[in-house]
């Protein structure tokens, strides 16, 4: 049975999309199947996996608004074992028109039931809010993963998001667990990084990923010539990042590699 995902953090620029791309595609080259859902209106995850979105005919919106089936949303992408579910723009309204739907933060849950054993794990990556389009997500899926930057204010707006975890555990979504705090954008250079790290390690106790994302520009230009980073560059930091998180990844959720 596949795993779902949810990629989340309200707070934007923390390296969710980033994560989403790269963990994905880092995944299926260790050779599961995997699908990427993007549910962010800002269609990051899809153009940096080289989709056209001015093009695709359908996507994410379609899918949650139960238009189509989500096996005729799949795109396959040219990173090995990776399909995606793309978004466009479209996607916005979808907050305004399924606020009045029956049973609306479960439209992505039974959108996924029929493809969710097609892979091994479905990635979500969430809208840097924790509104409608989110709350579907957090409802599908198994698990969270929490991109935090290693930053100023790094903690800021986290209490928040894990009452809003809490909060869907309690009413819609008891077996939701969160996988793992992942530390992104690490300069150990910048004494404010460790600071950070220690802080987070202190606040959440067993509950943070070993592999720390590093600032790498490869990883930033990667987006633009929709690769993932192993395509785009194999040989670079943030590669090795990604590989190692997916190995870690595949080693919690007891499998071999």
């Amino acid at each position: 049975m596949g795993k779902i995902v949810a990629i989340a953090n309200q707070k934007g620029g923390v390296g969710k999309t980033t994560t989403a791309i790269n963990l994905s595609a880092a995944v299926g080259i260790l050779e599961k199947k995997v699908l990427l859902i993007d549910a962010d209106p800002q269609a990051n995850a899809s153009s940096g996996l080289g989709i056209d979105i001015e093009t695709i005919g359908n996507g994410t919106y379609e899918v949650l608004e139960h238009q189509i089936l989500a096996k005729n949303a799949v795109h396959a992408t040219a990173s090995p074992n990776l399909d995606i579910i793309p978004a466009h723009v479209d996607l916005v309204a979808a907050e305004i028109e399924l606020v009045d739907v029956e049973n609306r933060e479960y439209l992505l849950k039974k959108a996924l039931e029929e493809i969710k054993n097609e892979y091994d794990y479905i990635f979500i990556d969430c809208a840097p809010s924790l509104g409608l389009i989110t709350l579907n997500a957090l409802t599908a899926a198994d698990s969270v993963i929490i991109p935090i930057q290693c930053e100023y204010f790094a903690l800021e707006g986290l209490g928040k998001l894990l009452n809003t975890i809490k909060g869907v555990q309690q009413h819609h979504n008891p077996g939701l667990d969160i996988e793992g705090l992942l530390l992104t954008m690490y300069d150990s250079r910048l004494r404010l990084s460790n600071q950070v790290v220690e802080e987070v390690k202190n606040h959440f106790p067993n509950m943070v990923f070993e592999t720390i994302i590093n600032r790498n520009v490869r990883l930033s230009e990667s987006p633009s010539y929709g690769e993932s980073i192993i395509q785009y560059d194999a040989d670079s930091k943030g590669a090795e990042n990604y590989l190692h998180l997916a190995n870690e990844f595949l080693k919690n959720n007891k499998d071999t590699i």
